[in-house]
């Protein structure tokens, strides 16, 4: 029988997931993470993109997270998500239009602040975008 590790994936929403994986994947600031059962303890920030749920039994489950705070210990991880939501529920045309107009800010700002802001709200909408191709990968396969 393999270990299983319990994760919770939490926004300000609520709840989104809870139950055991084999393996997690989430996008840290640093780097993708990979986290088996018994990972050392580890918390970090996270930014957006997708964070896949290995159940083990032949499935990967996707969310995408905007930003967040990602906490491991060794039997636990917890996912403390600014914006939460499951992959396959990612309204694409919302996530498009998301991403021309940050562009166009980004083409037309005048003051540093906008510039971050649209540079995040870009970041934003590309994960979600990278997000749905992923699953569409897989549904493929």
């Amino acid at each position: 029988m393999a270990m299983t590790i319990h994760v919770d994936i939490v926004s300000a929403e609520g709840a989104i997931h809870s139950g055991q994986a084999e393996m997690v994947y989430a996008p840290g600031v640093m780097g993708e993470l990979g986290i088996a059962p018994r990972h050392t303890p580890l918390v970090t920030r996270l930014k957006p993109g997708d964070v896949r749920v290995d159940t083990g039994k032949g499935e990967m489950e996707h969310f995408y997270v905007s930003g967040g705070i990602l906490e491991v210990q060794p039997h636990m991880v917890t996912v403390l998500a600014d914006t939460a939501i499951r992959a396959k529920d990612i309204d694409e045309a919302a996530a498009i239009d998301a991403k021309k107009r940050a562009e166009e800010a980004l083409a037309g700002q005048k003051e540093e602040f906008e510039y971050a802001k649209a540079q995040a709200e870009l970041a934003e909408a590309v994960a979600q975008l990278r997000a749905i191709e992923k699953l569409r990968k897989i549904k493929k396969s």
